[in-house]
């Protein structure tokens, strides 16, 4: 497996988290799940920024 691959699963599943919470807008809790999906395509991205290790 590469070491890329929690970085585009993270990211996938914070996509779909967001689209769920972008169609529940208009609650307080489709914010907190729109919060919570950006957050995991942030934190993707960053695993995928990140420099591997040396073997």
């Amino acid at each position: 497996m590469k070491g890329t691959t929690t970085g585009w699963v993270v990211t996938g599943l914070g996509a779909v988290v967001s689209g769920l919470g972008a169609t529940m807008r208009q609650s307080r809790l489709g914010t907190g799940i729109l919060g919570f999906g950006l957050a995991h395509v942030v934190l993707g991205v960053l695993d995928l920024l990140r420099p591997l290790p040396n073997k």
